[in-house]
């Protein structure tokens, strides 16, 4: 029986081979759409999982989130110096690392903290921490060896921005792979940052009125301290004399007259200090948040989105699978006088029911299986695509319920080709031969 299977298969190759790819296609779509959502809250979940609680000025706690953590440039409005200089004499803080950004070179964001952070994120895979002002720790994967030099750009270029002529850093060392969005970027210390823009610790750059500076930022600015062109030029000459040389001097971020920031990383030493500090920093002025409740929120809509685009995926494999039923059974019906001569030969009813329901199967369960390779292949590919833009790794992974929804589908499968096996059982010998 299975010879003549094979047979009466490879007779027919073309059309096996179109419906084996139409079916494969449509199961892709939905194993794609499944595989590829979970990617994206694996991916992010992971990413977020590094920083435990992050403080910024009021605002989206959305965008305070793909900001500091996914590293998303937007006009945030900045906290003030001595929200910075508080957390770090908190007790109940291990590190309070500022976070600054609007620099890049160019694709990647340079961002102004210190050094914890990259302690936080796993260490150095080569090289040395910040040292100096010029000193810059670079993500796994900016392409930026050791010991090169760059001036970064306020803004992207393509956006307009302008190189920080009187500033230049060094690479002096290179971070472990994260996962994370970090992973493309370069890290300097915040300090160098503030006099990239004009700013010192108590200098009359700053000025008294911080607020002003939150508003230019909110206006169109990107990141810390955003200044318009015509300030840049003004403090030019300043700029220049500024020694990046020098040591960094950790004291400096503990003033209460220090610049502004975008956002703050803490480090708290336990789960009931981040509680606590989170209580404690959502109030008028500044706004705490844990990165992982925010992205569940997040994960309500995307779960929209998927529940969507799953239907959609559902309706083309119905609809697919209904089309290719209907040419199944007219292809039965055009094989009665096959089938009547089988008959008429001594083949019994259940070998003729076997015969045409194995044959659908092979056809059917053949798309299927290929299906999930390819939307498995699908989804790799995108998360790759996607992962290289963010910097984020999108892990796409198969799991036990994955192999138990194959199976339940290949027995419907099982199931639906019975409808056209049941024709041929049915079928008269005598009766097709007369047609």
């Amino acid at each position: 029986m299975f010879g003549f299977i094979w047979a009466d298969l490879r007779r027919h190759w073309a059309g096996v081979l179109a419906v084996v790819l139409l079916i494969a296609l449509a199961s892709a779509l939905g194993t794609c759409v499944t595989l590829g959502e979970r990617a994206i809250r694996l991916g992010s979940a992971r990413a977020a999982s590094a920083f435990d609680l992050v403080i910024g000025a009021p605002g989206s706690e959305t965008q305070l989130v793909l900001s500091s953590v996914f590293l998303q440039p937007a006009p945030l409005p900045l906290l003030p110096g001595r929200t910075l200089a508080a957390l770090r004499a908190d007790p109940r803080v291990a590190y309070a690392a500022p976070v600054g950004f609007g620099d890049f070179v160019g694709d990647d964001p340079v961002v102004g903290t210190t050094g914890d952070v990259v302690g936080g994120l796993g260490g150095l895979a080569e090289g040395r921490a910040f040292q100096k002002l010029q000193d810059a720790v670079v993500g796994s994967a900016v392409a930026r060896p050791i010991g090169s030099r760059f001036k970064p750009l306020h803004g992207r270029l393509s956006e307009g921005g302008h190189v920080h002529g009187a500033i230049s850093y060094e690479v002096v060392g290179r971070m472990k792979p994260t996962g994370t969005a970090w992973d493309k970027a370069i890290l300097v210390p915040i300090e160098a940052v503030w006099l990239a823009h004009g700013h010192e610790p108590g200098s009359k750059d700053h000025g008294a009125d911080e607020t002003a500076h939150g508003e230019e930022a909110a206006r169109g600015g990107v990141g810390i301290a955003v200044l318009a062109a015509d300030y840049d030029q003004q403090a030019e000459e300043a700029r220049r004399s500024v020694d990046l040389g020098r040591p960094i001097d950790p004291a400096a971020l503990d003033r209460p007259d220090a610049p502004g920031v975008p956002a703050i990383v803490v480090k708290p030493r336990t789960i009931a200090d981040a509680y606590k500090l989170r209580q404690n920093y959502r109030h008028d002025g500044t706004l705490a948040v844990f990165p992982a409740e925010v992205l569940t929120r997040l994960y309500g809509t995307l779960g929209d989105a998927r529940t969507v685009l799953a239907a959609i995926a559902y309706g083309a494999q119905a609809l697919v699978g209904a089309a290719i039923l209907f040419v199944v059974i007219v292809h039965v019906l055009q094989r009665r006088r096959q089938i009547g001569a089988l008959r008429a030969f001594g083949a019994p009813r259940l070998s003729i029911f076997a015969i045409v329901w194995a044959e659908i199967f092979a056809m059917v369960g053949a798309g299927v299986v290929l299906g999930f390779g390819f939307g498995f292949a699908a989804a790799s590919v995108l998360a790759q695509v996607a992962g290289g833009a963010s910097g984020i790794a999108l892990p796409v992974e198969l799991r036990a319920g994955d192999l138990t929804t194959l199976v339940l589908l290949l027995g419907a499968v099982a199931l639906v080709t019975f409808v056209p096996a049941s024709l041929a059982y049915r079928q008269s010998p005598a009766e097709a031969l007369r047609g």
